[in-house]
């Protein structure tokens, strides 16, 4: 199964439809906060697409949660925006609310700087930000899940 993570959108509808394009076979399709009225747009563009969404700290007029939790075959996926969890100042915060929802994958944005990381069993991804990217570009992420186990990876946007 195939999640793709955008994060930080920031009003960059154009970016996101550029993932979606590039990306039209994933399975699920994942926001963590700040750009939920740019990825409204995204879901009525295509409907017959699975998406989920948390809220950011931008997201002012949204009621999404701002943390939630799925499966996927042998992944068990928190995720949230990280502002929540300091995830400005380290990653001790979001880690350990992770492990007290058994997660084996954690994902989060917030800061617009790309991570994948494995520690303490668990895997750690910030897909970066799609709308606004630091120098390294548009960011998003992917997050493979299969039989063999869990793949978790970062890709510049590129047009």
């Amino acid at each position: 199964m195939r999640v793709v993570v955008v994060s930080d959108s920031h009003q960059d509808f154009f970016s996101l439809q550029e993932v979606m394009k590039k990306h039209p076979k994933a399975d699920l399709y994942l926001h963590l906060g700040d750009g939920l009225r740019e990825w409204g747009q995204i879901q009525e563009l295509y409907p017959e697409r699975n998406f989920l969404q948390v809220r950011g700290n931008c997201d002012f007029s949204s009621d999404q949660p701002l943390e939630d939790c799925l499966s996927v075959g042998q992944a068990k996926i928190f995720y949230t925006h990280g502002y929540v969890y300091n995830v400005k100042y380290g990653l001790y915060d979001l880690i350990q609310a992770g492990k007290q929802r058994g997660a084996n994958v954690i994902l989060f944005g917030h800061t617009h700087t790309p991570l994948v990381d494995y520690q303490e069993g668990i895997h750690l991804m910030n897909p970066g930000s799609i709308g606004a990217p630091g120098s390294s570009g548009p960011t998003y992420g992917i997050v493979d899940v299969t039989p063999q186990g869990i793949v978790c990876f970062t890709n510049t946007l590129t047009y």
